[in-house]
């Protein structure tokens, strides 16, 4: 199988050496569970989800170019809520077509798709058995003036089995001033969830304005993102949605909870392989699977930096990338291509776990 090596050897270019070759010294990765065929045997044989779950699990982790791999590419869409659909859908007006967004995923060879409620409602009778559905139930609407961290329920975890969903996903933005009550929500949700045997995704967020401190945002510190992963897998998230670490130090900087020397010194560095790894170790480590995220697409430089989020997820023992906007804000065969390639880093031999 041609994996595109080496297009992704090219496209890190000067950098290659330093996210190739680095050594992790943190977490031993023989201490991880790592992603692998026999990863759902593995991990949720012995747990409490019933086989409804086990059979939903191995749907999405079965479909696609990954499939039978243990690493995840889901495409999501739920933008056009959470930023507000003319600046999610302006660069490409295609996707104002909900139709488009199931379409990508299936034309990428991606796992699932992860969207509203509406756009999976609308064409579930044609798609929920073509790849699998992962409904997202709540929200941040974005339209309150002015913008609040909130996240409100969409839809139901029943109208989600109803409509064929795989799994349902939600958010919680931990550290906001709702983050009590979406806790709750999201954890009987998730109950329920696996009551009707769906899986569940949980993209585990941090939100405040006093995590950012002398100019610096620390909702994507290692420690902090690692913590929300943590609360995440407490809940009986089957997969975690995680913004990759941009840095650390989000406790000792702001000044608040508890933390450890270790934390900083030992068990984590400045490198992005290890910031990241101290995400999965967050994870049950790596019981649970992480998925980071791809961010905001910059048009130019997306391919680069979407590679070297591929490779650092999946060398720090990470189970796959959600990719979004870098995706669907081009043209539907550059969408296509990009997805592909960032499945190439999964698919390749060549870039092994730290």
């Amino acid at each position: 199988m041609n994996t595109g090596f080496d297009r992704i050897h090219e496209l890190l270019g000067t950098d290659v050496g330093y996210f190739l070759d680095h050594s992790c010294k943190t977490f031993d990765k023989k201490s991880l569970q790592l992603p692998s065929p026999n990863f759902i045997d593995e991990v949720f044989a012995n747990s409490n989800r019933n086989p409804q779950v086990l059979r939903n699990l191995a749907a999405l982790y079965g479909h696609g170019r990954l499939g039978e791999t243990g690493y995840l590419s889901i495409l999501p869409v739920d933008q056009g809520i959470e930023h507000s659909a003319g600046s999610a859908f302006a660069p490409n007006p295609v996707y104002f077509d909900p139709e488009n967004i199931i379409r990508l995923a299936l034309e990428a060879g991606c796992n699932g798709v992860a969207t509203t409620m509406g756009t999976l409602g609308l064409f579930a009778r044609k798609y929920a058995h073509k790849i699998p559905f992962v409904a997202k139930i709540n929200h941040n609407e974005l339209l309150t003036y002015p913008n609040k961290h909130e996240q409100i329920l969409f839809g139901s975890v029943e109208d989600a089995w109803n409509l064929g969903a795989a799994a349902v996903g939600a958010t919680v933005y931990f550290g906001s001033e709702g983050s009590n009550r979406q806790i709750m929500e999201v954890a009987e949700a998730f109950e329920r969830a696996h009551q009707l045997g769906m899986a569940t995704i949980l993209w585990c967020y941090t939100r405040n304005s006093g995590f950012e401190k002398d100019g610096k945002n620390y909702e994507t510190a290692a420690d902090l993102t690692g913590q929300a992963n943590h609360l995440g897998v407490t809940m009986q998230a089957d997969i975690i949605k995680q913004k990759l670490p941009t840095h650390n130090g989000g406790f000792t900087s702001i000044g608040f909870g508890k933390s450890h020397p270790n934390m900083y010194d030992k068990l984590s560095s400045s490198h992005p392989i290890d910031l990241c790894r101290y995400q999965v170790a967050n994870c049950y480590m790596g019981k649970i699977g992480l998925i980071n995220s791809g961010g905001a697409s910059s048009g130019e430089g997306d391919l680069e930096e979407a590679v070297k989020t591929a490779v650092i997820n999946k060398r720090a023992g990470g189970t796959g990338l959600i990719m979004g906007r870098k995706a669907f804000q081009r043209p539907m065969e550059e969408g296509v291509k990009l997805l592909q390639l960032i499945q190439d880093v999964y698919l390749s031999n060549e870039i092994t776990v730290a």
